[in-house]
């Protein structure tokens, strides 16, 4: 029986491209470095900070990296200023929550992206909702490392195998493995179905609504 409900944050419950590509184009204009697409940023993120800034970098012509230890500080203190740009919620979303908590569910995020800027975006756009938020910082493994959602599981008093990880990226579905738990892809965010099934997928849903269909089906 699943008791609790884990969630990646970026292009899951939240749209949140704009923000990453805000400053991540601040930092490459600044650097003398062609800007990219919004839409690129979609294959930058899930894998905290410090990777999305390689990418970054590395697309805009810095091969080697050589601007990595100006640019990821600056990045940083650029998105920490303001995580909530562009950000919005996704159709159906703040329904699917609701049905969760009145079924008496744990609800928790496990995110990437830094720990000050997670937990601001959240109670900003989910106020209330959330029992746990975990995100990036010193000396916390980051994902696909199972030690964030294994923590929520445990702040909660349940087992892994009770609860479901629900994300939108292979990062997300090797977390959710890795844990134990029972791992769902979506498809409204930034990966597709073929990237979610390679790395582990136990289901995949095309609506937040789809979701609560899964915890019927779950013994």
């Amino acid at each position: 029986m699943i008791k609790a409900c884990i969630f990646d944050l970026d292009g899951t419950l939240l749209y949140t491209l704009d923000s990453m590509a805000k400053p991540g184009n601040e930092v490459l204009k600044a650097l003398g470095l062609h800007t990219l697409p919004v839409e690129n940023y979609r294959y930058y993120c899930g894998d905290g900070a410090r990777k999305l800034t390689e990418r970054i970098l590395y697309d805009a012509g810095d091969k080697e990296l050589a601007h990595f230890e100006e640019a990821y500080p600056m990045y940083r203190q650029s998105f920490v200023a303001d995580p909530l740009y562009g950000v919005r919620k996704y159709p159906g979303m703040d329904e699917v929550l609701k049905a969760m908590k009145e079924q008496g569910l744990f609800l928790a995020v496990c995110s990437n992206k830094p720990d000050e800027a997670a937990v601001q975006v959240i109670e900003q756009m989910y106020p209330g909702v959330f029992d746990v938020v975990i995100g990036q910082k010193d000396g916390r493994k980051r994902k696909p490392s199972p030690d964030m959602p294994l923590a929520a599981a445990q702040s909660f008093g349940v087992s892994p195998e009770e609860c479901m990880y629900v994300g939108d990226s292979g990062t997300d579905m090797l977390t959710g493995k890795a844990a134990g738990m029972f791992t769902v892809g979506v498809l409204w965010g930034y990966r597709d179905l073929e990237e979610l099934e390679e790395n582990g997928a136990d289901n995949a849903v095309f609506a937040p609504e789809d979701l609560l269909g899964l915890l019927q089906d779950c013994p």
